[in-house]
This record gives C-alpha cells, sequence and structure tokens, in this order.
C-alpha cells in the first residue's frame, strides 16, 4: 500500500490523530504494521510491538539484557546516569498560538520551532532500523475529560512502565485508539548542546501545539509520566477541570480527601492506607462532577521501604513491577531498599490494582479534607496545622518543601525550595490560575485544608529526626475523621497557622515546634528566617489580594 509523507512542522497533532485512527494498521515495518508511525514521520523501523503484555514485556527485557528479576518476581532495571528528573534539560516549544498563554521562566524555558524540527529530524533518522514498543492508552479515569496518549519506546522496560502508569485500553478500545498526546522517548538518541541549542545530551521537549513530546539522552522513566502530566496541566484548564499534583483516597463512606506534595514529602506512602481506598498516588483532576486519577498506576519511592511503615507497597512489588535503581544481592535478587549508593530517588512503578481495596474506575467525590505535605528541612513548622481559606491559598501558592536528595540530578542534600502549586516544574500556565481554581473549590465544597510537616523535628536537618510515620498518619487520620473539629487550637506566633493541642493517639510534646528544640533562641531565629523566605518567594506574585497577603508569616 502506498502512503504519503507529510512533514511534522506543517501538521497540527489533531488531523494527526484521526489520519492515525483511520490507518492504524497501515502496512510497513518488518512485522507488516506500522500503526500510523509513518504520520509522524517514522519511516523504516524494525519490528513493532504494540500493546504486548506485562509477561511479553518483561521477557523482552530480559532477553534484550535491560533488567533481571528479582526474588519477589519484580522487574529491576538501572536508568545510568540520570536518576532522577532532569528539569534544566526541559523545553516547550515557542509557537506563535501558545507563546502568550505560557508563563516562561526557568522551568518553562522556550525552544524555537527551527530547533525543533532539527532536533526532531535527527530522531527519526537515529529511529530507522531500530525496534520499537508502542503503548496505546489514556490518561484521565472519568470518560468525560479522557485523553488518548501514545508513549513510542525504543526500550522494552520503558514500554512497561509506561504500560502499567497510564490507563490501559479494552481490546475493542484498542481498534479504534488515537492519540491526543504522543510521547517518543529514545534515550539512546543525545542531544548536542552546540547544534541543538540544548543544555546537555538529554532533553525533554513538549510541543503543546502539535502535542508531542520528545525525550533523548536519559533512561529515568519518570520523564514520560511527568510530561503527560505538564500536558494535562495545560489541556485541563480549558475545560475547567483543577489539573492537581496530587494523591487522592477515600474511605467506604466515599468521603474523599486530596494529599498534595512533590515527591518524597509522602503522597504515595499516606494516601496507601489499609483503612481506606486509594483513588491514584499522584496526579488528578478536580472537575464540577469530583476528583479523578489521571493514570492507572503508581510510581512510588522505595528508598528504605519497610513492610512496617509501607505495607501496601512492599505488597505491591511483585510480578508485574518495575523496580528502578534498586541494589540488589546478585545471586539472591533480595533486594535492598536501604541502599542508596545509586540515588536516594529509589523508585518502583506498579498497577494501581496491586494495592487492595483500591477504586476502580478512578473517581471520587469532592474532597472535603485537603492536606498540603511538607518536608521542613529547618524543622521549625509543627507537624499538623490548619489553614483558612486565604492562608490556603498563600501556602497553595507558595507550595514550600525541602527538595530531598536524588529526585532531582544533582541534589545530594535537603534543599528549601518553593514550588508553585506543589509542582512547580509541571505548570505551563501561571500558578495564580491553579491557585485561584483550588480556591474557588475549596469554599464551594466547605473543605478542611491542613498543612503537614513530613520532615524534621527538634533541630533542623542534621540536627534534629524525621517525624515517624506513625505519628504523621496518627494526624492526617485524625484530619481527615473530622477528630481535630473537637480540640484547641493557638494561632502560631510567627507563622500564624492554627496548631492544636492535642491529636488522638499523638504524644502532645511533638505538637508545638519550638517545644522540640533544646534552644528556643535557635529555633526562633531558625523560624523567623523561613518566614523571610516566605515572604521573599511570594514577590513574584503580582495583583494579588490583600486578605493572601496578609496571611503571610511574620518576619520580625
Amino acid at each position: 500500500m502506498n502512503t504519503k509523507t507529510y512533514d511534522l512542522a506543517s501538521l497540527n497533532l489533531k488531523s494527526l490523530s484521526g489520519l492515525a485512527q483511520t490507518f492504524c494498521q497501515v502496512s510497513n515495518g518488518m512485522n507488516g504494521k506500522s500503526y500510523g508511525l509513518e504520520f509522524l514521520g517514522i519511516k523504516n523501523p524494525g519490528r513493532i510491538y504494540r500493546n504486548l503484555s506485562v509477561p511479553q514485556l518483561v521477557e523482552h527485557t530480559l532477553a534484550r539484557g535491560e533488567g533481571v528479576l528479582g526474588n519477589n518476581g519484580a522487574l529491576f532495571v538501572r536508568t545510568g546516569k540520570y536518576t532522577g528528573r532532569s528539569p534544566k534539560d526541559k523545553f516547550i516549544v515557542d509557537e506563535p498560538s501558545i507563546h502568550d498563554e505560557i508563563d516562561w521562566n526557568s522551568v518553562n524555558v522556550p525552544l524555537s520551532v527551527e530547533k525543533f524540527d532539527r532536533i526532531y529530524k535527527r530522531m527519526l533518522a537515529y529511529i530507522q532500523s531500530k525496534d520499537l514498543y508502542i503503548f496505546d492508552g489514556y490518561v484521565g479515569a472519568d470518560s468525560r475529560y479522557q485523553l488518548s496518549v501514545r508513549v513510542i519506546n525504543e526500550l522494552a522496560w520503558q514500554n512497561l512502565f509506561s504500560h502499567q502508569l497510564f490507563i490501559r485500553p479494552t481490546a475493542e478500545e484498542l481498534k479504534n485508539h488515537y492519540s491526543d498526546i504522543t510521547v517518543i522517548a529514545v534515550p539512546g538518541f543525545q542531544g548536542d548542546p552546540d547544534i541543538d541549542g540544548i543544555n546537555s545530551e538529554a532533553f525533554i521537549i513538549l510541543n503543546l501545539a502539535k502535542r508531542i513530546v520528545l525525550i533523548g539522552g536519559s533512561q529515568y522513566a519518570g520523564e514520560i509520566k511527568k510530561s503527560v502530566f505538564s500536558f494535562m496541566n495545560y489541556l485541563m484548564t480549558k475545560r475547567n477541570v483543577l489539573p492537581m499534583h496530587c494523591a487522592a483516597n477515600m474511605d467506604e463512606k466515599g468521603n474523599t480527601a486530596l494529599f498534595f506534595g512533590l515527591s518524597g514529602t509522602g503522597k504515595t506512602t499516606l494516601s496507601a492506607d489499609r483503612t481506606r481506598r486509594l483513588i491514584g498516588d499522584d496526579e488528578h483532576g478536580w472537575s464540577e462532577q469530583g476528583i479523578f486519577n489521571f493514570e492507572g498506576g503508581c510510581y512510588a519511592k522505595t528508598i528504605r521501604l519497610s513492610k512496617k511503615n509501607e505495607p501496601q507497597i512492599w505488597d505491591a512489588l511483585r510480578f508485574g513491577a518495575l523496580i528502578e535503581n534498586v541494589i540488589f544481592d546478585e545471586e539472591s535478587r533480595v533486594p535492598n531498599y536501604d541502599d542508596d549508593s545509586l540515588t536516594e530517588n529509589t523508585r518502583a512503578a506498579y498497577p494501581v490494582e496491586f494495592i487492595p481495596n483500591c477504586v476502580i474506575p478512578g473517581v471520587g467525590g469532592h474532597p472535603k479534607t485537603v492536606i498540603f505535605l511538607t518536608a521542613d528541612a529547618f524543622g521549625v513548622l509543627p507537624p499538623i496545622a490548619k489553614l483558612t481559606n486565604r492562608q490556603a491559598m498563600y501556602h497553595f501558592m507558595s507550595g514550600y518543601t525541602s527538595k530531598l536528595a536524588g529526585t532531582e540530578r544533582g541534589v545530594t542534600q535537603p534543599e528549601a525550595t518553593f514550588s508553585s502549586c506543589f509542582g512547580k516544574p509541571f505548570l505551563p500556565l501561571s500558578p495564580t490560575i491553579y491557585a485561584e481554581m483550588l480556591y474557588e473549590r475549596i469554599i464551594q465544597h466547605d473543605a478542611d485544608v491542613y498543612l503537614v510537616n513530613t520532615g524534621w523535628t527538634g533541630g533542623p536537618f542534621g540536627v534534629g529526626r524525621r517525624i515517624e510515620i506513625k505519628d504523621t498518619r496518627a494526624m492526617v487520620a485524625a484530619a481527615i475523621n473530622g477528630e481535630l473539629n473537637h480540640v484547641k487550637f493557638h494561632h502560631h506566633p510567627i507563622f500564624q497557622i492554627l496548631v492544636p493541642e492535642a491529636v488522638p493517639g499523638v504524644n502532645s510534646a511533638i505538637l508545638d515546634p519550638e517545644k522540640t528544640w533544646s534552644d528556643r533562641v535557635a529555633y526562633e531565629q531558625h523560624a523567623r528566617a523561613l518566614a523571610r523566605r516566605f515572604v521573599e518567594n511570594f514577590k513574584q506574585f503580582h495583583r494579588v489580594p490583600l486578605e493572601i497577603m496578609e496571611a503571610a508569616p511574620c518576619m520580625e
């Protein structure tokens, strides 16, 4: 069958999606089917494998020497040089149709159309004769807002990652699948900073206008997941859906809770609760109908994982799960989750169904409790505090936490950071857009908002200790179950937030952070220093209502 070759730069990928749907099984490639790849400009590939089963993908990974099986049945792989996201290597194509919408900043860095086209053409040349793996599936558990996604990989294990992280189609849905968002991830293809206008051999390029992502130079699979999330953060706002970097769960009565926070703050651990049903661990939308998961899987940090503290995650690491950068015994294949010699950012990917009593499909009602998670490296924030609606807006826009070691390339010690909406690296639009949407929903549905510190107490990192997970779980449970509605609160003199005087099941001595420090003067100095950081960071936001500005901590 003769096929026409299209110039990608001249195509709108919405029309491209229709073409791919119509010609999803055009003759081409060594196995006789191209599944519409020619409309992306992919010519003369090797064998093309589409939506292989989990056992098939595991077999391919083992046969190609990309990974090994652990004693728990999970597939163990290493991601090489890049063991975390590389934010300095992410770009957005600066197309005229989207230029005025994007919040151009240090994480939303423009790349010209010409440079995108140059990199893409070289990537196409690299792909020729190479075997490719395709995953066709969906993002968005609510069918009213669902988008189709296609991920094209050169590595079998990365295709397993895509299979487990996104929403898997039925056989009938696969017959007529086309892509709203296309990701091409070929780590073996490296960029050239001298000719491509990028910063290293790695690149993650989002072309929002054409709905395509190019990933090269890095094997870290999290780049695939977060690129699609960035697309959802752009597209969902146009449909009056608030995209959120948060986990979600519900009780048996359907009462929903949200857990906002950056990687390493406890979203996955705290949302995987035996007493509640998991909706999702990382990415959700809040529509007029309620909450829905963007994904079909979980991507949990495994450093110092224990069966005692994270029993559901521990049990999920079995055949079908994919484990990145965890050291294991070569003979017994027993993993050592305490070993951080490769990275602190060890990870496991598995389908949400591996968590008992999960919610399928991943939808829930409007939440009554919203948790902001932060890992405070200074050790000055209380382990739990209630926020007024105005304070909720302030802290959501601030997004304070500590960037934990290994989460991003080059981070070896915790660093204080402010990440708007607890997800600035993934927000193409201004943070005020997302914050206003959250504010409206909190008020409309009368949701309680709490700030929970999963970081340090008794002193800063290196002096104090990490707050115990059992205490954090008890505080979160008390907030969600309404038990904190019956206790007294006092205003923190510096951060102005409301600190409970008692929490059921928790030693009251840890609730007031100042009392956990041996040196009260040192505590106040560190707390005032963090307060000044809050205020300084918030200067980036303009035209913010006075009542929101007044929710800031006291510097003096």
